[in-house]
């Protein structure tokens, strides 16, 4: 039997299992048992898990893993991550961490987490989608209307195309719906299934719609997603090169408890 404290966080419906490893109690945490806290019919049910850990020159760590038990950088991950530390008494008004993907800046007023994404200078084209990685890689697609559209199965062929199934790719549908506005939906690699959000999906976007419109400059663009609405801030300085990104957005405790797992 294995008895495991965590708090459960969701980020604009992309939720996660958080599990405080400051005293290091849970490095070995298995990625049997990782599956097993996401699962959503015998665990507690998430998109990732979170340990919240120590740093020795940083206020914390965040070590992210999919539901999968893979490890990449998950932006509403982080954010979680933010008021989850909060809520263990560090002092989010202004902090910084360590992600898989480097050091990160954040800040907290309320339920809204700001989160400094790293910047990105590099933009690839792939036919008619942007290939942009934000922390973690993402296909870029606009497309006329997404309400309806058939997500999982689009998003499973271009994730399992020989182009990227060995790395994987998360693949972002995105509609154009105002000046500076979008709805975006999410197939993700390591949940291998749609989500109801991913904030580094909706950044990645965000940037390609900039391309799209040739936009330049400081830019304020709204992003709807099933889960909620995201905003993403950023300064585009070149061709492909952004500076001062920003996902801004909710980041909400649901509940806590102990996990009783046979593992």
């Amino acid at each position: 039997m294995m008895n495991i404290p965590f708090v459960k966080y969701q980020g604009t419906g992309n939720d996660f299992v958080m599990i405080d490893n400051r005293k290091g109690k849970w490095n070995d945490l298995s990625i049997q048992t990782i599956r097993a806290l996401c699962d959503r019919r015998f665990g507690i049910g998430a998109d990732g898990l979170i340990k919240l850990n120590a740093s020795a020159e940083l206020d914390f760590e965040v070590d992210y893993y999919n539901a999968d038990g893979s490890k990449s950088f998950c932006g509403n991950g982080a954010r979680c991550a933010v008021a989850f530390a909060k809520q263990k008494g560090i002092n989010t008004d202004s902090t910084r961490f360590t992600a898989i993907d480097g050091e990160h800046l954040a800040s907290q007023a309320g339920e809204i987490v700001s989160l400094l994404m790293n910047e990105v200078n590099t933009v690839q084209k792939d036919e008619d989608a942007y290939i942009i990685d934000t922390g973690s890689p993402h296909y870029i697609r606009f497309v006329d209307k997404v309400e309806g559209f058939p997500v999982y199965e689009e998003g499973f062929k271009i994730r399992y195309s020989d182009t990227y199934k060995a790395e994987g790719i998360n693949v972002n549908f995105v509609e154009v719906t105002g000046e500076r506005d979008l709805f975006v939906v999410t197939y993700e690699r390591g949940v291998e299934d749609e989500t109801l959000s991913c904030g580094t999906g909706v950044t990645a976007a965000a940037l390609a719609f900039a391309i799209e419109k040739n936009l330049m400059g400081s830019q304020i663009i709204s992003i709807k997603t099933k889960g909620g609405g995201l905003q993403v801030t950023f300064n585009r300085t070149g061709e492909q090169t952004f500076e001062r990104i920003f996902l801004n957005g909710p980041a909400i405790k649901v509940f806590e408890g102990v996990y009783n797992g046979r593992i």
